[in-house]
Parts: structure tokens; sequence; C-alpha cells
């Protein structure tokens, strides 16, 4: 039986048992280290696919120092995007592709960071989505707010008919946006519908980064081209989330936890862009803001993850014991006999690892 609509309290609790199962910082691992052990290095932002000969394949992205409220030119920033393989489910994984900022633009433009990434296998090989900041004018309305150094962000695919062939593969451009009140587009995710359609996610920003939002395109089965995006998706919150619910996963759930139909939805929020000052005798709490996002929870039912059911309502659902509380770029990995869930998480040096945790169903 299918389920429309809301959900009773009873499966909801099973839900988010379900989910903090998954997204477990005690249980988990570190998967990918980052660069360094300090504050302004991460690896993650990126997605899990099972290749046809079984091995598992994860995308993400190397980032190093720097700041984009004063330009790029201050660090690396986004400076690699690259491929883990494994062989043992998970337990580890060995490098086996990396695209510097060059290989992932396409003809013409030049990026200048890269952000989050998306990989799938279909009947033809291997499609990798991956956004980058491109060097880009912003619209004649708004030109005088870009700040030096900077770009618009948008999303590009490079498909070959394997991993190791999506070297010199050409970048070709999926979505991207003009208009000024949801320029930036990035950090795609995919997702699959109940009739079978596949939904390119992403997290979009206005010209003047004051938010984070989430929206959608619907890919063809056949072609795997793009539809017209959708870009009021996952409405933002209004406490811990009001000013970034950017959707990072939508999967099936098993049906031993919910009916048919019934799926989980983890996106990354904050209540800010910016930290924000507390007051000296406030209750003290990880507030989320760019970069340090928080982890939230949501469903959708009727086999439909462009709905939108809000768990996390006035709290995060996910925070990290370590460093400034950041819990972000949740993806899960379903198969028929397990669930294996990746994110990145604050460390206690303030960097950011790819952790993961494995759990049967």
């Amino acid at each position: 039986m299918r389920h429309t609509g809301r959900l009773d309290k009873a499966l909801v609790s099973r839900l988010e048992e379900f989910a903090h199962a998954l997204v477990d910082p005690v249980a988990a691992r570190v998967a990918i280290a980052p660069d360094r052990p300090e504050r302004g290095y991460w690896f993650g932002g990126g997605s899990m696919a099972a290749g046809p000969d079984g091995i598992l394949y994860l995308t993400g992205r190397y980032r190093s120092g720097g700041d984009s409220r004063t330009g790029l030119d201050l660090g690396d920033r986004g400076r690699e995007l690259a491929v883990f393989a494994s062989t043992d489910s998970g337990t580890s994984w060995i490098k086996v592709l990396s695209l510097d900022k060059a290989a992932v633009a396409p003809e013409g433009s030049e990026a200048l960071s890269i952000e989050g990434s998306a990989i799938r296998y279909t009947g033809s090989g291997v499609e990798l989505f991956v956004s980058s900041e491109k060097r880009l004018p912003y619209p004649a309305s708004v030109e005088a707010y870009k700040k030096p150094g900077t770009g618009v962000w948008s999303i590009d695919r490079l498909k070959a008919a394997s991993v190791s062939a999506l070297v010199g593969a050409k970048a070709e451009t999926v979505v991207s946006c003009a208009s000024p009140e949801t320029l930036h587009i990035k950090d795609p995710y995919l997702a699959r519908g109940g009739d079978g359609s596949t939904f390119l996610f992403f997290c979009h920003h206005p010209f003047n980064w004051s938010s984070s939002s989430t929206g959608y395109v619907k890919i063809d089965g056949t072609s795997g081209d793009p539809a017209e995006p959708v870009f009021d998706c996952y409405p933002r919150g209004l406490t811990w989330d009001v000013a970034i619910t950017r959707g990072t996963c939508a999967i099936p759930v098993p049906a031993s936890i919910a009916p048919s139909g019934v799926g989980l939805v983890f996106y990354d929020g904050g209540e800010c862009l910016r930290n924000l000052d507390e007051h000296e005798q406030a209750r003290k709490r990880p507030r989320g803001y760019s970069c340090e996002e928080l982890g939230g929870l949501g469903y959708y039912t009727d086999g439909d993850p462009t709905s939108f059911y809000r768990v996390s309502t006035l709290f995060p659902e996910f925070v990290s014991p370590d460093g400034t509380g950041c819990l972000r770029y949740v993806d899960v990995l379903v198969s028929d006999s397990e669930c294996i869930a990746t994110w990145q998480q604050s460390r206690p040096d303030g960097s950011q690892a790819l952790m993961i945790n494995r759990l049967r169903v």
C-alpha cells in the first residue's frame, strides 16, 4: 500500500529511529580524511554508486583553505574532484580518479572552485555531475555586487563508458541560471521516483548569498536531458534552518520501516549564512552557517522525492559531537541487504572528514 500525505507520529518516530541508526556519529568511522587536520580543510560533498562489477564508487571534492568573501586568490578552495573505489563494501577506499578545475569546466570556460558532485551508472556507462564556480559576470542589474575574483556557480555533466574514461570527457552544462534570485546552482544529488523517474536536485543561492534553498530538474530516463528547473522545492524552515534548507539525499525506506512510497529526505540547515554573535548569557548551541551546516531530516510520500514534510522543526536532527557541530552532506546508498551512509563531520581539529556507517536491513 502506498502512503500519501502526512504520516502519523508513530511512523515518523520509526523513520527518525532508522535515520539515526544510519547517521550515527559514534558508530561511524573516517572514510576519507582531508588534506590537513585544520579548519578550512575537508573532503566530501559527493555521492556513492555501485558499478555493474559490484565495485562501489565514491565521489567528493578536496577543499583547501580560502575565503570566498574576499575572492578566491587567497586559497585553492575546491581544487580537486576525486573518485574512490572500494571492493570490500566500503571498508577501504582507493583513489582511482582525480580531476582538476580545468577538467570539470566546459570548453571555453574557466572553473574557479569545485563544489558538490553526484555519480550514477546508466545503460551506456557512467555519468558524473559536478558543480563549479565559473569566471562569469553577474546579470547587468546586479553586476556591481560581484566580489572580485569570484564568479557564478552551475552544474555540468561528464559522460564516459567507465570511471577511468572520464579523464578527457567533455563537460556539458545541465543546470544554470541567469536570474539574480536563483543565480548560483550547485551541490547536485540524484533521486528516483516511484514511477522510475530520475530527479537531479540542487542547491541554489541568490546573487547576494543571503539564503540557501533546494530545487530540482527531472531527467528523462532515455535521453538524460533535463527539463526546466523547479526552484521552490523544499521550503526553508522557521527556526534553526530559516536561512539554509539544502537537500542532500532522498531515499526510499525498507518495507519493514514504512509503507511503500515513503522515503527519507536528508538536508543541511542553518539559521544564518555567516556565524552570528550570541548573547553571553544565552544557552549555547550550534547555530549552523555556511560551510558549517547542521543536519536536518524530512520525509516524502507517494514515491515522490520532490514532496517534503519536515521532521526537524525546532532543532537540527544531526550534530557532530566535535568542533562547530557541523554534520552535513549526508548521502545514503541503498541495496537489498544494507544501507551505507556517508557525511561530512566536524572534527576536534576544526577540519571536516568524510564519515561512513553501514547498516544491515
